[in-house]
């Protein structure tokens, strides 16, 4: 009736979502879509996950499509491995990416060198997922971000979601890919509301993996992150605009394929870069890019070095005085892009 008055009428409105509910959403529709999706991993099924991930999975689908595991990360995640060479479609979570130790033989050795060393008649089609790099108050053994070392490995896709589209969209695409994912979430994300588009509430909406997002436009200097350091990045934009500066941020969302042509797009843009991240210094996300940066035509745009942000060189310290310390800070990214930008 109001379009034959001649009143426009407005698109549905984007809805607020937590990242927490971004993951569960795609989780519940990829077990929908195809029968061969099946969940599994410690307390993600009565307890409803020990993050509240899986909430209410297990008493749609039941004890074949969502399982409860021992504690024992080397046994499920080699009997999800063995599930996905028979051809089906595991999601395996690590209550934190720190225990994934136990079974990174599993992850390194079974599932990402198979495809490769079977001339690719062997696909292993598997997501491993769950929180990675620093929580709060949790220590050292609870507390590193595994992007670097997964990064490392060819035979592996690995993405790093900031914000609830990226949780759901990089999820439902990583489930759908046939080849090993590693998806790497952060903790202190998961009960954070992200404004979630139309189009991302639709049950068939993925995110390309290896395709990087600009979530600011800028002129003056790249900010390139993932995960967490992303929305550090856009408060330091924030505060760096008023004083004249502005930031193109880049969200990398995948680690491995990395989107590089995107980072140099934007260094030819704006000559300077600044890279963001809450691993350790040495050989990390941070340092490829770098590298990558100084090998390709985007250097010679360089008009100063580029500047790396990342966690402190040291295992994680419990007391929260010292945690704030060895985890980037908006300060610190500030700090960082003064540096890069000789101001």
């Amino acid at each position: 009736l109001q379009q034959r008055r001649g009143l426009r009428l407005s698109a549905p409105a984007a809805i607020q979502v937590t990242v927490r509910d971004a993951l569960n959403q795609a989780l519940d529709e990829e077990l929908e879509r195809d029968e061969r999706v099946f969940l599994l991993g410690e307390e993600v099924a009565q307890y409803d996950g020990a993050y509240k991930i899986s909430r209410g999975l297990w008493k749609k689908y039941g004890d074949k499509r969502v399982i409860d595991t021992p504690i024992s990360e080397m046994g499920f995640a080699g009997i999800a491995v063995g599930a996905a060479m028979a051809g089906l479609r595991p999601v395996c979570e690590f209550m934190t990416f720190n225990f994934s130790m136990q079974a990174i033989d599993q992850v390194i050795n079974s599932a990402a060198k198979t495809c490769y060393m079977s001339a690719g008649s062997i696909a292993v089609p598997i997501v491993f997922r769950g929180p990675n790099g620093a929580s709060a108050g949790v220590a050292a053994q609870h507390s590193q971000c595994f992007a670097a070392w997964y990064g490392h490995c060819p035979g592996l896709k690995v993405v790093s979601p900031w914000s609830s589209e990226d949780a759901k969209g990089l999820l439902k695409a990583s489930i759908r890919d046939d080849n090993p994912v590693v998806m790497l979430e952060s903790e202190l994300l998961y009960g954070v509301p992200f404004e979630m588009s139309e189009q991302a509430q639709s049950k068939e909406f993925v995110i390309p993996i290896g395709k990087a997002k600009i979530e600011r436009q800028g002129t003056h200097v790249t900010l390139v992150a993932h995960s967490r350091p992303v929305g550090h990045c856009l408060e330091a934009a924030a505060v760096l605009s008023k004083e004249g500066v502005e930031c193109e941020v880049i969200n990398l969302r995948t680690i491995r394929p990395m989107d590089i042509e995107t980072v140099e797009a934007s260094v030819v843009k704006t000559n300077h870069l600044v890279t963001v991240e809450g691993g350790w210094p040495q050989f990390g996300v941070g340092a490829e890019i770098c590298a990558r940066i100084m090998e390709g035509p985007a250097f010679n745009y360089l008009d100063a070095p580029a500047v790396r942000v990342t966690g402190a060189d040291v295992p994680m310290p419990y007391a929260k005085i010292l945690e704030d310390n060895c985890i980037p800070q908006v300060k610190d990214i500030i700090f960082a892009v003064k540096k890069a930008l000789n101001i």
